[in-house]
């Protein structure tokens, strides 16, 4: 079968810092599905392993962590679905990925793809769709108040593939007002369309601004991008007893000392754990799959598609990556089939 992949971490612009290459069928056992993979998105976990992830000498790694495909074949275990079902998922970073004809994903991680979305529109959503809803609802817990804290989230790079559709997963699933940050007028039009009720720009400092509204310190700020850059003025904004939870690296250790005199917690979500641990509770991402796509087909999400740059080879893989570590992309990149 078709696949991309690398063999050794390079700059995007090398010749093959991406390859296509021919990888044997693989074999579904235990509860793993196997998919035929029609649509792949890229997200910056993807950029980051191949600029930095070692392959033993004479193999290749594949990438792809977001897919929608289609069920050909069950492994004897399998419980939640059959051949010929159409499924949307993120995968796991512990396993090849999904930049290939075929991909084998253990059922508890893959959701039903919603009837009203294509292929592609449904591959841009899983990996961003598990991870802000995990980092809100899971580990951040929006849905718990923090006494005398204005009742509202910040979303730190809210344009991006994750603050896109966390804008829309807080105004369908709670009641918190919702602030997005975006550094360019485009970026924050598209923040104002999702939904949110109020847009900063972050390249500024943000406790200021919202000093100015004069509604109050919010109770959760989500950090999707460049946390490094924003502590100071989190911790400034952020009201007492109030939640932080972020998803990127930051390129020096976070001091945390800073927290303790407002007594904030910090929250980090990798939505990759579950499967990676195999978590007594990692069906809670099938579950959450199969939510995300019930409020799509009732018309209360939107996919997060913004492009689909053509058919999955290491050429479009190529230029997808570099759209990535431009950090200007808004939405989802989408590939479509092979």
């Amino acid at each position: 079968m078709r696949a991309v992949g690398f063999n050794q971490p390079q700059p995007i612009t090398s010749d093959t810092s991406l390859l296509d290459i021919e990888l044997p069928m693989p074999e579904a056992t235990g509860r793993d599905l196997l998919v035929e993979i029609k649509a792949v998105s890229v997200n910056p976990v993807d950029a980051k392993v191949r600029a930095s992830a070692t392959v033993e000498p004479g193999q290749h790694r594949i990438l792809g962590y977001d897919a929608a495909g289609v069920v050909t074949a069950v492994g004897p275990n399998v419980k939640l679905f059959k051949p010929g079902d159409e499924v949307y998922y993120a995968g796991t970073i512990n396993r090849p990925g999904t930049n290939s004809e075929y991909h084998l994903v253990d059922e508890r991680i893959v959701g039903f793809k919603p009837k009203t979305l294509s292929f592609e529109e449904a591959a841009a959503l899983p990996l961003t769709a598990i991870t802000a809803y995990e980092a809100l609802f899971h580990r951040m817990k929006v849905q718990d108040k923090v006494a005398g804290a204005w009742n509202a989230v910040l979303i730190i790079g809210g344009a991006g593939g994750v603050g896109s559709i966390a804008i829309q997963l807080l105004r369908q699933l709670s009641d918190v007002t919702v602030i997005g940050t975006g550094s360019r007028p485009e970026t924050r039009d598209w923040i104002a369309s999702l939904g949110a009720h109020h847009v900063l720009d972050h390249s500024q400092p943000m406790a200021p601004q919202l000093a100015q509204m004069a509604i109050g310190n919010p109770a959760f700020v989500f950090s999707t991008t460049h946390t490094e850059d924003h502590v100071k003025d989190i911790i400034e904004l952020l009201a007492p007893q109030g939640r932080l939870s972020l998803i990127d690296d930051p390129k020096e250790p976070m001091d945390l000392r800073p927290f303790k005199s407002k007594a904030l917690s910090v929250h980090w979500e990798l939505m990759f754990a579950r499967p990676m641990w195999q978590t007594a509770d990692m069906i809670e991402q099938h579950k959450l799959l199969n939510h995300v796509g019930e409020l799509i087909d009732a018309g209360k999400l939107r996919t997060t598609l913004s492009e689909v740059i053509g058919p999955i080879n290491a050429a479009n893989l190529k230029t997808a990556h570099a759209l990535i570590e431009s950090h200007k992309t808004k939405g989802k990149i989408v590939l479509s089939g092979f």
